[in-house]
């Protein structure tokens, strides 16, 4: 029994979401709404305990049955006046069924309406809500009126609901905020002898058997935890018997199995799959008991590895605890351990970690190693709302920063080494083209982050359009390096006192100290001088993870004015007494 199969039992949570009423209160909360076909009664209180699992308190607005379209075209719905962050929107194949089986219906007619009413519903939503839309697919259904020739007749409903499901998901690619909760995946893999329980239907119309609700409902929780900042970010993995068989040290470079066919090839698919992560913005990093030169022997010596060195962001191999190895490469990748997973075939090892570095997420490994990816991919472990030219090229980024820091040592001064990078920054109004990645960038930044707002790409949008607000990003690139765009500043005018009040400052880790929130400041006051406004304000709202920037605005000469009883704070400064300070970088074209 596979780590998700013991953790989503639907009579578990059902008595989890029982106790959530005397349970302490959870720091994070959020508003989500539902909308379904389906009835949802028994799918609410499951959703809520698998928040909860995950430190969240959801509030959750459960929409009547199957009125989607009248909760999202009244605008004095229950939806509207709930004002949700998340609206999740769960589609039945089984409702879907007796509209295609009647007689008339023409399919290509049939997924062009039924695709453009999703559509609508998307839009409707947007224009009352800034909210993420978290819409399902279909399950394809298990009739099948021509057999295996089904496939081939585009009038049949299994041939319909597959079109329908590739034009949903070609329609939510260019919508930011929408999001796809991939419900035939998940039927597929639990299987739909398993899935559908037509008597259910009939009764209480439920959307699946009640065994397959958690998995729909965990699906629904990674989305939104994902579009919330929650994600992994890296993946620190063993070496002997983890990326392959046998021990390098022992067996050399001739014993060690790994091979594309045969002995070896569950280490081959293994690696096979890092790497793809990898290519998607997953930073790899290595943790391995070995001597440095028996590590890397495989890496650069063995015909078939499909990964090499410089497919590592950091490379640790020592005879120290892995614990003790893992804070390292966490410091020197500046992430969250709760952003790392840790894979290793020793049970001692995974325990270890688990223990001494908690944050870690440390799946449990099967024994025979060719089932190492599946038990993986089970977790989806890797859940992400975005996908960016910037997420490409991480693990480079990563590399040309761990370049610096070696320069770096050479220079007598920081502010020799820093003219040398010969650094160029572009900063620009918000704009369409670069709204995802401001989003992306809105959702998974933690540590410097004044007020961790996390705001979608629609409410994003909706700074751009705002004539009151200045929303800038950064983009940054110097002599070893682009960076891509690595810092946003909002801020709004208040012409009745005088004010810029800064509402978002953040700024990704992997540029700090290069002087980017020097030039940023002088930009931001700048701004403020040229409307005649005599004061900029500031905030910070202090999370577990941006203690770093508690006193970023004292640096610049900021006075503060309020500080609250959990160490928010309310910042104040005169542009009459701030005078620009130096920086080591030009001005670029965005």
């Amino acid at each position: 029994m596979s780590t998700t199969e013991r953790n989503l039992g639907y009579a578990a949570l059902l008595a989890e979401s029982r106790r959530l009423d005397s349970a302490a209160p959870a720091k994070n909360k959020i508003k989500l709404a539902l909308l379904s076909d389906a009835a949802t009664q028994r799918f609410v209180p499951i959703l809520r305990a698998l928040f909860a699992r995950q430190g969240v308190d959801a509030e959750i607005y459960e929409g009547p049955f199957d009125a989607i379209e009248l909760e999202v075209y009244d605008r004095n719905s229950g939806l509207y006046n709930f004002q949700p962050q998340i609206v999740v929107i769960l589609n039945s194949v089984q409702a879907l069924r007796a509209v295609f089986l009647r007689p008339e219906t023409d399919a290509a007619l049939f997924v062009d309406t039924t695709s453009e009413r999703i559509t609508r519903i998307w839009d409707a939503i947007h224009s009352n809500l800034p909210a993420t839309i978290v819409q399902s697919n279909f399950v394809l259904p298990y009739e099948r009126f021509f057999g295996n020739f089904d496939q081939k007749v585009p009038q049949s409903m299994y041939a319909t609901v597959a079109a329908l499901n590739s034009r949903i998901a070609e329609n939510a690619r260019s919508r930011g905020s929408v999001l796809l909760c991939d419900v035939e995946s998940i039927a597929s893999w639990l299987g739909r002898q398993q899935w559908f329980e037509d008597r259910f239907w009939d009764s209480a119309k439920y959307l699946c058997a009640l065994d397959c609700q958690p998995y729909v409902a965990d699906s629904v929780v990674k989305i939104v935890m994902a579009s919330l900042g929650q994600v992994i970010k890296c993946v620190v993995v063993d070496l002997d018997n983890t990326l392959w068989g046998g021990v390098i040290g022992d067996d050399s470079l001739d014993g060690i199995q790994f091979s594309a066919h045969g002995e070896g090839e569950a280490f081959y698919r293994m690696q096979l799959y890092l790497r793809a992560l990898k290519q998607r913005g997953i930073v790899l990093a290595v943790c391995s008991k070995n001597e440095i030169a028996n590590a890397l022997l495989p890496f650069e010596k063995h015909p078939e590895m499909v990964l090499r060195r410089e497919d590592f962001a950091a490379f640790v191999a020592n005879w120290n605890d892995k614990a003790v190895n893992i804070r390292q490469i966490k410091e020197t990748l500046n992430i969250g351990f709760d952003s790392m997973v840790f894979l290793d075939d020793s049970p001692f090892e995974r325990n270890l970690v688990r223990e001494l570095v908690p944050g870690v997420v440390v799946p449990e490994l099967p024994e025979d190693p060719a089932d190492y990816v599946r038990a993986i991919s089970e977790l989806n472990l890797f859940e992400t709302t975005s996908f960016s030219a910037e997420d490409a090229k991480r693990t480079e980024l990563y590399q040309a920063e761990a370049t610096r820091r070696e320069e770096q040592a050479g220079f007598a001064s920081v502010e020799e080494f820093l003219q040398s990078l010969n650094m160029r920054i572009a900063v620009a109004r918000f704009d369409p083209f670069h709204l995802p990645r401001i989003s992306q960038l809105m959702q998974r930044s933690n540590q410097f982050n004044l007020t961790t707002r996390r705001l979608s790409e629609v409410e994003c949008k909706a700074l751009m359009e705002n004539a009151a607000c200045l929303p800038l990003y950064a983009k940054l690139a110097d002599r070893l390096s682009d960076h891509g765009l690595i810092s946003i500043v909002t801020v709004e005018t208040k012409p009745d006192s005088a004010t810029l009040a800064i509402r978002d400052w953040l700024m990704s880790c992997r540029v700090l100290g290069r002087g980017v929130e020097t030039f940023l400041m002088n930009q931001v006051v700048e701004h403020a001088r040229k409307l005649g406004l005599a004061r900029v304000t500031a905030e910070y709202i202090p999370t577990a993870k941006n203690a770093m920037v508690k006193d970023f605005f004292h640096q610049f000469g900021f006075e503060k004015i309020v500080e609250g009883p959990n160490g928010e704070a309310q910042w104040h400064l005169l542009t009459a007494q701030y005078n620009p300070r130096p920086t080591f970088m030009k001005t670029a074209e965005p």
